[in-house]
């Protein structure tokens, strides 16, 4: 893990790219004591360790199903699926979990340095606490995200591809019906990392974290954005962006990383 000093930062955000329902802004000054936070989203192979010693079961597993990407799916899977009102790019697949990520006949095998997906905040809690570990607090990830860069709109600066590079894994293309690649996560450690160490803290996987979400105590806060995001629908890929989900809730871009008091 890596140990951070902690400190007064500038979080949140308020400028045309925001999103006011969010409840992104005002900027305000948050200080966080010192802490510790791992470098990388919690992986496939770290996550298998954990259910083979303690049995666990994740609340998909229990469920039966969970959110697949319907452009990971055979067009005939995608078609025969449920798909919810409002995000019709989300297919509900029978049989779908972390060790099955688009359901039965899938494995995470060549995926071992993958981040662990279709896990809920549920699932992430009981991980963290197996492990001696925590969930990020809001503050604590964002002001680790930002990677001492005050008010940056990326870990890296506030050009989305600086000299052409790309430093994310979000959308490329028309979302959701083209894409110049293969959507899905890439490995926890893809991209360089922030300026103190972190990996992919924005793009790849959403990461729940500690707390509730302002103004629906019933849900759970996400940070960071997915493989899914792009500015056409959904821009928040920026280390202030956030969302929530209920806390039993899982998908095929939802991972987490944990925090430890220093």
């Amino acid at each position: 893990m890596i140990t951070l000093p902690g400190g007064t930062f500038l979080m949140g955000n308020e400028d045309a790219l925001a999103n006011p329902h969010d409840g992104e802004g005002p900027v305000r000054e948050v200080t966080v004591e010192p802490f510790r936070i791992d470098p990388m989203t919690v992986t496939n192979a770290q996550f298998a360790r954990f259910a083979k010693e303690t049995g666990y079961a994740t609340e998909a597993e229990r469920f039966g199903w969970s959110f697949v990407f319907y452009g990971l799916l055979a067009p005939e899977v995608a078609d025969a699926a449920q798909a919810p009102q409002g995000t019709p790019w989300w297919r509900a697949i029978e049989g779908a979990a972390w060790n099955r990520p688009e359901g039965p006949g899938s494995d995470v095998r060549r995926r071992q340095k993958h981040p662990v997906v279709h896990v809920s905040w549920n699932d992430a809690a009981a991980y963290a606490a197996w492990a001696g570990k925590r969930l990020p607090t809001e503050a604590e990830w964002e002001y680790a995200a930002r990677g001492g860069l005050e008010q940056a709109t990326y870990p890296w600066g506030d050009e989305l591809s600086p000299r052409g590079q790309r430093r994310c894994n979000i959308w490329q293309g028309s979302f959701p019906g083209h894409h110049t690649g293969r959507p899905g996560p890439v490995a926890a450690d893809s991209y360089r990392p922030n300026a103190y160490g972190l990996y992919n803290t924005v793009g790849n996987v959403w990461e729940w974290t500690a707390g509730t979400f302002a103004g629906d105590p019933g849900s759970r806060p996400m940070r960071g954005g997915s493989y899914l995001c792009h500015d056409s629908y959904c821009n928040r890929y920026r280390v202030a962006a956030r969302t929530a989900n209920t806390p039993d809730s899982s998908t095929g871009n939802t991972g987490f990383r944990c925090a430890a008091d220093a």
